[in-house]
């Protein structure tokens, strides 16, 4: 004699709702989640030309809020310039540094500060011995308040005088940025002994580091 097993067919349903159902994430991983969002998007991109990048990177890699400096080369019409092409003056590009920092630790007009008092921006296409318009001071802004906060602060210069001469930076929308070679990168860090380095690099830190004793890491 044939035994039969009946199911209750609430029993079947259930089972399969079971089975079909999507896979509900975890309130942790929920959280990590939020986190990287949260991490990725706080950060913001600064990028200015102020005479040799190797000075430049140097000084703004001691900014706190500042995550990460590349030396590179910006404002001009070749695409993918070398360097040598950049020293030649005939690209239009500037030698500049490109920053990742944190808003929320330095600001932009902090970033500006800093900017303004590392070199001459009232000189053209000069800063110390170097000579070329890849030396010309300026500001490539990533948006428009980086616009206006850049403007302000130079008409605001000019108005009070701050320096015996105009100043003349450059405020130009930021286009294509080119990382420039390996061997510009962390150049200070990496030569610290090359002449170079001793000379004209480390005297400019020295000034830098006592003028913003409160913004260094």
């Amino acid at each position: 004699m044939k035994t039969f097993i009946v199911v209750p067919l609430t029993l079947i349903v259930f089972t399969i709702g079971c089975i079909s159902k999507p896979k509900v994430k975890s309130k942790v991983e929920k959280k990590i989640k939020t986190m990287e969002i949260m991490d990725s998007t706080k950060w913001d991109t600064a990028t200015f030309g102020a005479g040799c990048f190797w000075c430049v990177e140097a000084i703004f890699q001691e900014v706190q809020g500042v995550k990460s400096v590349k030396s590179g080369y910006a404002g001009g019409f070749k695409e993918n310039p070398t360097y040598d092409e950049i020293c030649s003056g005939k690209t239009g590009h500037v030698e500049v540094t490109q920053l990742i920092y944190d808003p929320a630790i330095t600001t932009f007009k902090e970033l500006l500060e800093v900017f303004w008092e590392i070199h001459d921006p009232t000189s053209h296409d000069k800063q110390g011995n170097d000579v070329g318009p890849q030396y010309r001071s300026a500001v490539f802004y990533h948006n428009l308040q980086q616009k206006e906060e850049a403007e302000f602060y130079k008409n605001k210069l000019n108005e009070e005088k701050a320096f015996a001469k105009p100043v003349v930076t450059q405020i130009a929308p930021m286009t294509a940025f080119y990382k420039a070679e390996d061997y510009h990168q962390d150049y200070y860090k990496n030569n610290a002994d090359q002449t170079y380095c001793v000379y004209i690099i480390r005297p400019k830190l020295d000034k830098f580091r006592k003028a913003f004793k409160s913004k260094l890491k």
